[in-house]
């Protein structure tokens, strides 16, 4: 048992920093070429939090297991708003952009009902996979037209005063990207080793392991960048890394598990899917309630994750 939970720290140290070393280099090359803070929270920071979550899920996909695959992304989209987003609004009320009102934030609740209609049959076939893969290139290219549309300047002050990840070479860029990946890749393998090992040995469902250790496990640089984001009063950060997280982890995880071998929703239920709906439709509407997310509404967002793990629980 120490072995196993051995592989889950040790997994869960590695993609964490995994994450924050790609996070850093390439939102980094993104400043480069004038992405605001906005988009960069939205694609680049948000894509790279999201990279362990890419790894564990098409690694368990690869292995056959569609139950984790899939539990990791609808377990992480709900953690993501619930714990997430609810902690950092009780540090530091969020205050939301028109463009996440307008464009993302509905985006988001869209692809989370996407994702139930295509898994209808507990089972996402590679044509639907491709729907997602497609799905993400056109939100990241809409994301960035967008933003250019907004006319806003970037100037070497505004980099430093929003403290976004600069580096001063482009090697040096280089090099934590390439790191990040390898300690993504290792700290996957370990983490989902770990998660297999305990479900066999407590005898719980994969589907349950991948809603909530696997999940949690994954949604660690998220839960540190918006945190962070929320201490320093960069909002644009706190919440586009978690809208954009969740878009990308249907969309992109999905589609891309999806496309090396077709998922099974295994232990996966429609109440899973309607929690993570209803939790991206409640947050849509906690947001228009004065363009902000108070500290009572991060805490009714903490208490909705309560009563989901309430109902998992007995499972």
């Amino acid at each position: 048992m120490l072995e196993i939970i051995a592989l889950l720290i040790g997994g869960g140290i590695l993609l964490y920093f995994g994450a924050e070393s790609l996070v850093r280099g390439s939102a980094s090359l993104a400043l480069r070429i004038g992405l605001t803070p906005l988009v960069v929270g939205l694609t680049v920071v948000a894509f790279g939090t999201s990279a362990p979550e890419l790894v564990v899920s098409t690694k368990a996909a690869l292995d056959g297991q569609g139950a984790i695959a899939l539990g990791n992304v609808i377990g992480s989209n709900i953690f993501n708003i619930a714990v997430i987003l609810g902690l950092a609004a009780l540090i530091q009320p969020i205050h939301i952009k028109p463009q996440l009102l307008r464009f993302d934030a509905p985006i988001m609740v869209g692809v989370s009902l996407l994702c139930w209609l295509l898994f209808l049959d507990s089972r996402l076939s590679r044509g639907g996979a491709a729907v997602f893969a497609v799905g993400i290139v056109i939100y990241t290219c809409s994301t960035i037209i967008w933003a250019r549309r907004e006319k806003r300047e970037i100037s070497e002050h505004d980099l430093e005063e929003k403290k976004i990840f600069k580096k001063r070479y482009v090697a040096l860029d280089t090099l934590f990207i390439v790191v990040g990946l390898a300690l993504l890749v290792i700290g996957a393998r370990m983490f989902v080793n770990g998660a297999i090992s305990i479900a066999k040995h407590w005898g719980v469902s994969e589907a349950i392991i991948g809603l909530t250790i696997v999940a949690a496990g994954t949604s660690l640089p998220e839960l540190v960048t918006s945190v962070v984001a929320a201490l320093r009063k960069k909002d644009d950060i706190a919440v586009g890394n978690i809208i954009g997280s969740n878009v990308f982890n249907i969309l992109g995880i999905l589609g891309v598990a999806g496309l090396i071998k077709p998922l099974d929703a295994g232990g996966v239920t429609t109440v899973d899917f309607i929690v993570m709906i209803a939790i991206a439709m409640g947050l849509f509407i906690l947001m228009k309630t004065k363009n902000i997310i108070a500290r009572w509404e991060g805490v009714l967002l903490l208490l909705s994750y309560g009563g989901y793990l309430w109902w998992l629980w007995p499972r």
